[in-house]
Formats: C-alpha cells, sequence, structure tokens
C-alpha cells in the first residue's frame, strides 16, 4: 500500500516542453511513473522527447488519456492559471514545483481549491514519491527504498538527508510527501498524517517541520489521537529572535511560529523530537524496534 502515488497513477505534466519540465519528465520516467502526457499551448499534437503525447489543455490530456494526476513545471506568473486549469478537469491529484508564485495569487488558488474536486501539494516543493512505484516530483528516486516508515516535510533538502540516512540503515520509505514551504500550501501535515494512520503498510511517522506558521502546532492536536508513533524534527531551533529564514512560509509572527511554540505542542503530544538529523534515524530505529516486539 502506499497514500496518494501508485502504479495506479498516470501522471500529465504541464509546462513539458520546458527545460525544467523535460528533465524531470524524463527522470520520472525512469522512476517508474506513467506520464501519459504533457500539456504545453501551441504545441498540441505533438511528441516530447520520450514519445510522450502533448496537448494544447489539460481537458483534453485526461479526456484522451485518462490522466489521475498533473505535475506543473510553469513559471510563477502563469501557475495559478496552470492550478485552476487541473481543478477544473476534475484531475484528483495536482502537484504545484512552482516556487516565488505571488501569494495574492495562491489565495485566489486556495479559494478555488475548498470547492473543487482536486487535492493540491505544493506550491513551492519537491513533490512526493512511493518508491518503486511512482514518483511525482523532482527528488532523486536513488536514495529512496521502500519500507514502512512515512515522510512528510515542509522542506526538500531536509527531507532528502533524512531519507539518505534511513536508507543507509536499511530503513524504508512507503510515501514520502513534500508538502510545500510557501505560507498557503494545499495540504498540511494534518491531512497527511490522516493518509498514514489509515494506511496499513506506514507503521511510523516522520515529520519534518521549521519555525514559522501553526501548522506543526495544528498537527500536533491531531497526533494525540493517532495510533502510530510520530517522531519530528524542527529545523531553525537555533535561529536567533527575528531572524527569517529558509521559505517563504517560515515566517515568525510574535509568539506564532517559533521553535519553542512548536517543539512544546508536539512534546504534549508525545512525539519524541530530536535536535539532530542522525538521532531522528536513531529515533525511528527505537520505535520500530519496539513496534516488532508488539
Amino acid at each position: 500500500m502506499s497514500i496518494l502515488v501508485n502504479k495506479q497513477t498516470k501522471l500529465l505534466v504541464q509546462g513539458i516542453t520546458g527545460r525544467e519540465g523535460a528533465f524531470h519528465t524524463q527522470k520520472m520516467i525512469e522512476a517508474g511513473t506513467q506520464v501519459v502526457a504533457g500539456v504545453t499551448p501551441g504545441k498540441g499534437g505533438t511528441l516530447d522527447a520520450n514519445g510522450v503525447p502533448i496537448f494544447d489543455t489539460v481537458a483534453q490530456a485526461v479526456a484522451a488519456t485518462g490522466a489521475n494526476a498533473s505535475i506543473i513545471f510553469v513559471p510563477p506568473p502563469f501557475a495559478a492559471d496552470a492550478m485552476l486549469e487541473s481543478f477544473d478537469a476534475f484531475v484528483p491529484l495536482v502537484v504545484c514545483i512552482t516556487e516565488g508564485i505571488p501569494i495574492h495569487d495562491m489565495i485566489r488558488v486556495h479559494d478555488r481549491l475548498k470547492t473543487s474536486q482536486s487535492r493540491l501539494i505544493g506550491p513551492n516543493c519537491p513533490g512526493l514519491i512511493t518508491p518503486g512505484e511512482a514518483k511525482l516530483g523532482i527528488m532523486p528516486a536513488h536514495i529512496f527504498k521502500r519500507g514502512n516508515v512515512g515522510m512528510i516535510s515542509r522542506s526538500g533538502t531536509l527531507t532528502y538527508e533524512l531519507v539518505a540516512e534511513l536508507s543507509s540503515r536499511g530503513l524504508g520509505i512507503s510515501t514520502c510527501v513534500g508538502i510545500g514551504g510557501d505560507p498557503i500550501i494545499g495540504t498540511p501535515f494534518i491531512d497527511c498524517l490522516k493518509l498514514f494512520e489509515s494506511d496499513p503498510e506506514t507503521e511510523l511517522v516522520v515529520m519534518a517541520g521549521e519555525i514559522g506558521g501553526s501548522d506543526e502546532e495544528t498537527a500536533a492536536d491531531y497526533i494525540k489521537s493517532m495510533t502510530k508513533p510520530v517522531v519530528a524534527f524542527i529545523s531553525g531551533r537555533t535561529a536567533p529572535p527575528g531572524k527569517r529564514m529558509g521559505h517563504a512560509g517560515a515566517i515568525v509572527s510574535g509568539n506564532k511560529g517559533t521553535a519553542e511554540a512548536k517543539v512544546k505542542a508536539l512534546s504534549e503530544a508525545g512525539v519524541p523530537i530530536p535536535l539532530r538529523t542522525y538521532e531522528v534515524i536513531d529515533e525511528v530505529e527505537k520505535q520500530l524496534k519496539q513496534l516488532a516486539k508488539v
């Protein structure tokens, strides 16, 4: 099992003929993903370098190929419209890799998302992967090993560091979701936690957060009711007061969004929060051994 993506995922790529879209389309195919269509207005009826058919609109691509997921490699000024186009075509899963999307554009997207039939991952995210089945994003697939640990993260590079360490110790991932580091995203921590809680293959969840926003605190309230253990890491715990760092979403307002507030909320939910990334893996090993004895 897995969450959100698997061998049945049929992906269309918005912006497939651009530099980033073309490069990552090839990498996703190499990772086993069924890339069934591309969308670039004005280039409908052609094929990309991998033989993927290109369409002028998302609706045409869905009708012709049965695509059930889309990934967006479109420049920031046009990314909002690309997401809305996928929502209007009833694509169940929409992944937006683009960073630097104006916040007023994302307000419009978020408002439409509430009444759509789509789930949005991102924007400003590395995507998601179920190792050995499908990769929808830009993460290096070769560091991922299949296993029983679910991963959710706001940071792409932090995700890769944690995953590489897990793999080096013989541990693997059921599904890894990079939710994005912008102030407004489609799928927060709590939504992914609910999916992992229901996934029979996932035995434990690693949640990698950072300063800014209140997503981790909201997740902590839900974790109190979970049957599966969660191990967390909060980056930015040593950041000087008032220092902005990392993602656009890493903004601390007053006492909200601080590392201390996140650590306090998660600790009260019984979540271990190691200071260093290698200690996260130590804790994961410890928790999995305990589960194996039950």
